[in-house]
């Protein structure tokens, strides 16, 4: 069976925030022109967005926090959510690490921000890889540079900090790799803990055939580059002390006729999508989000424990393995995963409108909705 998926770390509640409201979420990813629909959607939900992290996945850190900035932006929302970016590098892994890899055990269809740098594309509007991770590519942005700047502390000690803030409450969510979310764990023991969940999109299980057997596209779809990127990074997270990890399927796709339906209403965030978003890849981050605002949404799920592979010298590196409870390691504590089969497609498909045709400002936030 395919099983293609975002996992999804439901921590306990810890002691509640007095205060409480509305779920309080962190948004972690490799934000880009048109990778906005995940926070509209927790907006949409009524939830309290404490703020954005860039990450290092298809893009460099500095350039995806841009992203992120410049998105908020034009819904005017950078006014009341900061931008944090997030560490330029994984933990362990390179660009010459991760190219010695591939001419060990075989080339990915995407290689993220570790793709041979090409300042030739990025004149004409691609995201920066490889290279210096400081350079910034403006004729990527579509959407607009942005004007506001990014907030100054670090994404992990920021992180330590709202967790701390309002212990219990604080829902994480990353799209892209996991590099912030290990290093909060490392430097703080009550991170994990402390917060309400963690929601990852990646965590593709038994799909070397799919990948072998379609098209490039296919095998694309089918790989789990977030993870990949920084494996070491990837374990720390999933086996940390969040008491449940859960999952969605990442089966449902945009097609032409549902980008017009969006287009029906006209701003600038449906314009993003309308010319940007395309056809060809499922709605990943969408589909992570979603899967955790409403229990509802999920359809059909079960349970298996979770490892990470580690292992530079396998095939595997940076995929994950799964365990019944009477076949996993005994030295190793590793999280129970409810991993979803399905999602409620049709109602994805709804939220997404919904959430990007009227999507919410800061001055319909401050009045509490």
């Amino acid at each position: 069976m395919k099983l293609t998926s975002v996992l999804f770390v439901a921590a306990a509640s810890a002691a509640a925030h007095p205060n409480a409201t509305r779920t309080k979420v962190i948004l972690e990813n490799d934000w880009s022109s048109a990778g906005f629909i995940p926070f509209l959607l927790a907006l949409d939900a009524g939830w309290d967005v404490l703020g954005l992290i860039g990450d290092t996945a298809n893009s460099w850190a500095l350039q995806t926090s841009l992203h992120g900035l410049a998105t908020l932006e034009i819904g005017n929302l950078s006014s009341c959510i900061p931008v944090y970016k997030g560490a330029d590098f994984p933990l362990l892994n390179t660009p010459e690490l991760f190219a010695m890899w591939e001419q060990i055990h075989g080339d990915l269809p995407w290689q993220g921000v570790f793709a041979p740098e090409n300042l030739t594309a990025e004149a004409l509007g691609s995201d920066p890889t490889s290279g210096n991770p400081q350079r910034i590519s403006p004729a990527a942005f579509v959407e607009g540079f942005p004007n506001a700047t990014l907030a100054g502390k670090h994404a992990a000690a920021w992180m330590i900090e709202q967790v701390h803030l309002y212990p219990g409450e604080v829902m994480i969510y990353s799209g892209g790799t996991l590099t912030n979310i290990a290093l909060a764990v490392r430097m703080d023991p009550e991170f994990a803990s402390l917060a309400k969940g963690l929601v990852i999109m990646g965590g593709y299980i038994d799909v070397n055939l799919y990948q072998a057997s379609g098209s490039v596209n296919q095998a694309d779809i089918n790989s789990d580059i977030n993870l990949m990127l920084d494996p070491e990074a990837t374990k720390i997270a999933l086996t940390a002390s969040f008491p449940n990890i859960s999952n969605a399927a990442n089966q449902v796709f945009p097609d032409q006729e549902y980008l017009d339906t969006v287009y029906q209403v006209k701003n600038k965030y449906t314009t993003l999508m309308y010319n940007n978003y395309g056809t060809i890849f499922p709605f990943w981050d969408e589909t992570a989000m979603f899967a955790v605002l409403d229990p509802s949404n999920v359809i059909n799920s079960t349970q298996f424990y979770l490892d990470v592979d580690t292992a530079w010298s396998s095939p595997s590196y940076g995929t994950v393995h799964v365990y019944q409870q009477a076949l996993m390691p005994r030295q190793q504590t590793l999280q129970l995963v409810n991993y979803v089969y399905e999602v409620d497609a049709k109602k994805l498909k709804s939220s997404i409108k919904r959430a990007v045709q009227y999507p919410t400002s800061c001055e319909k936030m401050q009045r509490g909705w």
